[in-house]
């Protein structure tokens, strides 16, 4: 995978990808919690 050695880059880009994925995870819950609210009242 780091094949020249540059390990740090693909460090960050992993760390950017799981933040993506923690923000996009709250924000699908928090608008499912919205639909859900929104259907039951």
């Amino acid at each position: 995978m780091a094949g020249n050695g540059d390990l740090s880059a693909h460090k960050d880009t992993y760390i950017g990808f799981l933040t993506l994925v923690k923000w996009g995870t709250i924000i699908v819950l928090l608008l499912a919690a919205l639909v859900v609210w929104l259907i039951a009242a």
